[in-house]
Order: structure tokens, then sequence, then C-alpha cells
């Protein structure tokens, strides 16, 4: 056995019945590496008070990700994560369904002016009135 396995073999021993990287986890690295990159921007400025600011939350932030990764109370971290992840839902769903609109070919989007409802229609049928589902507004649109 390699030198490289063992010290592999060791890593997954000691996380076992740890919480590792959940989504929470990798928003607050994120966080973490913007963080970072505005604090280095400020040391670059010579603004040391906010530098200084900015290496105190920067080292709270390690300290949290790195207590929520080696935590071993799973039922904690998971409800965190769980309400990480109601919270950000619609932000989410949003994004998604942006992509999903975009990568759809077949169908032009169109959004309702009353109660922003997302319309699909086909393309290339011309110049066409749409009646909003939800509201009966109609919208004048090209497809």
């Amino acid at each position: 056995m390699g030198f490289f396995r063992k010290i592999g073999n060791a890593i997954v021993r000691f996380m076992y019945g740890r919480n590792g990287m959940d989504q929470l986890n990798r928003a607050l690295f994120w966080v973490y590496l913007a963080l970072w990159l505005a604090g280095s921007l400020l040391a670059v400025l010579e603004l040391e008070v906010l530098s200084a600011i900015f290496n105190v939350v920067l080292y709270v932030l390690l300290v949290v990700i790195l207590f929520r990764m080696l935590s071993k109370n799973l039922y904690k971290r998971r409800e965190e994560n769980s309400k990480f992840l109601q919270k950000t839902w619609s932000l989410r769903n949003q994004i998604g369904g942006a992509k999903a609109r975009h990568a759809d070919k077949d169908h032009k989007y169109f959004t309702c002016k009353q109660c922003k409802t997302i319309c699909r229609v086909p393309v290339g049928k011309g110049k066409i009135i749409i009646t909003c589902p939800k509201c009966r507004a109609q919208i004048q649109a090209k497809t």
C-alpha cells in the first residue's frame, strides 16, 4: 500500500461520522473566498483598519466552516443546512429555471406584466396574442 493511499485512508477514518462539506458549508466557503479577495484588495490599497476587520471576520468564518465540517452532531448540522436550503430555495429555483428556459430553443418565454407569470409559446408563430393562464391578461408578442 502506497504512502498516499495510507494518508487517504487515515483521512477517511478520521472523517467517518462527521458532517463534512454540505451546501451551507460550500456557501460559507464562497463567502470566505469573496471576503478574502476583498481583504486582499484592501491590503493593497493600504487601508489597515478595514483590512484588520476583514481578517478578524475571515478567521471567525474559517472557524465556523471547520467546526461545521468536523462536527459529529449530524442532527444539528443537517437541521442548519435544511434551514439554509429552505431560505435560499426561491433564488436557486429562479436560477435553475432561467438556465432551463435559456437552453430551450423550441419555445419563447414571456412574463405577464400583471402577475409575473412566465408563459411559454412555440417559436416561429409570428406575431401573436398570448393570454396569461393565471390572470387572463393579454400580451402581444412576436415569437
